[in-house]
């Protein structure tokens, strides 16, 4: 006779039906987590949603929202300053593109750089296009055959950066062998070489009279030149201008005076006419000084000092070694832009961005900050939204703010590059928003909400 089977003995697969349950819970289906959720520690369902507030999908659980309406590819970026949806862009791997926003099926080639493609800019009426890049040659582009219109050569090193007369097709061009080189692209000839830096040209523009030309060098100095004759009027340098290099210029609409921005971290406003460097922002480290002092000019001074590490902290690399280090050289940005159309001001506002993680605007009539802007990482490019009372923000963290520069507050972030921000351009109708970044993408954002 066989012993009883004890209840450790195996007994194979075991089913289980409704006599054996001990307790029924009825469940709500109200209770179950959706499949856009996930539960916390506590086992509490967590809503996903994104920044607009839409639940995201499962896909989409972990990944950054993209708020562009168009994607193409680029280190670089310029907008036609005529037609609202022609944008340039350029690259590092030696390539340029003209394309359209919202037409994904339609862009031309720029060919024939044989380095980076690092700088982009329109003529004034829109009709030509230079490109510069750093193997030393500027390309102009006829933007309405997009036939390849002439070579420009001279510079021995890259091209920083490119800009085009006001009134006219001369264009002016920066290098990296401390020379400015000017040509007339109608003719495709050579006009006059600007020599005197001792070291790589790393921002520079006509005056908006065209009158004048300012150039800003890593050697510390701001020169000013004779566009006709090449004579260099003027030289900013020594104490109490910067000591290092600069990043940045710019110049205010009545050609008067030019701002620059330097690696030193301090931010001078320099009177173009007598060469004289009006006002004077330097870190907490150093003293501030500046060459004509009044109550309404040390106000300035005091704002100025809040950008206290402009361009201190690099940009994080990539693979392409020579257009990361232009945008470190690059890393605090200033724009002059007129007062709001709205607000009926005829006085030039400023804005200045950095490494510091800071936007700080102000009206140089009256020497006053009007705001400061805190950002979580620094600022490595700014724009102004046309005549609006916006500015708009590129940064490190690879998000696009705009800021309403009459109250300081963020009114959108934009989102969608996975790097730094390295440059933004504005169409020529206000409605959208270029951004390029370190991720090689140039994407597109609609912006007409804030003209």
């Amino acid at each position: 006779m066989n012993a009883p089977a004890n209840d450790e003995e195996d007994h194979g697969e075991v089913f289980l039906d409704e006599t054996d349950a001990l307790h029924v819970i009825t469940i709500d289906d109200q209770d179950l987590p959706e499949a856009d959720e996930e539960l916390g520690s506590d086992g509490e369902a967590i809503d996903i949603r994104d920044a607009d507030g839409e639940q995201r999908s499962d896909g989409e659980s972990m990944d950054e929202a993209d708020d562009s309406m168009h994607i193409f590819t680029g280190h670089t970026v310029a907008c036609s300053p005529t037609d609202g949806t022609l944008v340039a862009t350029g690259s590092g791997d030696d390539k340029g593109f003209l394309w359209r926003i919202g037409e994904g099926d339609w862009a031309f080639q720029l060919q024939g750089h044989e380095n980076s493609v690092c700088s982009l800019a329109f003529s004034t009426d829109g009709q030509l296009l230079a490109s510069g890049s750093l193997d030393g040659i500027v390309q102009i582009w006829d933007i309405n055959s997009c036939n390849l219109k002439c070579t420009l050569d001279g510079p021995g090193g890259g091209i920083e950066w490119v800009r085009w007369h006001p009134r006219g097709h001369l264009v002016l061009a920066g290098s990296e062998d401390s020379t400015v080189w000017m040509w007339n692209a109608d003719k495709s000839s050579f006009l006059n070489m600007f020599s005197g830096h001792g070291s790589s040209v790393t921002c520079g523009d006509f005056t908006p009279d065209g009158k004048t030309i300012c150039t800003g060098s890593d050697d510390a100095t701001l020169r000013i030149w004779n566009p006709r004759s090449g004579e260099n009027i003027h030289v900013v340098r020594g104490h109490p201008y910067h000591t290092d290099g600069l990043t940045c210029l710019t110049i205010t609409s009545d050609s008067t005076l030019a701002l620059t921005g330097s690696k030193d971290s301090s931010v001078h406003i320099v009177n173009i006419t007598t060469g004289k460097n009006r006002t004077a922002a330097v870190t907490d480290r150093t003293a501030t000084a500046a060459t004509e002092q009044n109550a309404e000019q040390q106000l300035l001074l005091k704002s100025l000092e809040q950008n206290s590490n402009s361009s201190s902290s690099p940009l994080e690399q990539n693979a392409d070694q020579q257009q990361q280090s232009k945008s470190n050289r690059k890393s605090a940005d200033a724009q002059i832009t007129k007062a709001n159309s709205n607000q009926n001001r005829s006085s030039p506002w400023a804005a200045t961005g950095g490494m510091d993680q800071k936007l700080i605007v102000w009206d140089l009539q009256h020497s006053l900050p009007r705001c400061t802007c805190e950002h979580e990482e620094g600022v490595a490019c700014l724009s102004w939204l046309g005549s609006s009372k916006y500015v708009a923000t590129g940064c490190v963290d690879g998000k696009v703010r705009v800021w309403d520069s009459l109250s300081g507050d963020c009114v959108r972030i934009y989102s969608g590059h996975s790097d730094a921000i390295q440059s933004l351009a504005v169409s020529a109708n206000g409605d959208f928003l270029v951004s390029v970044s370190i991720d090689g993408t140039a994407r597109v954002f609609e912006i007409a909400e804030f003209q």
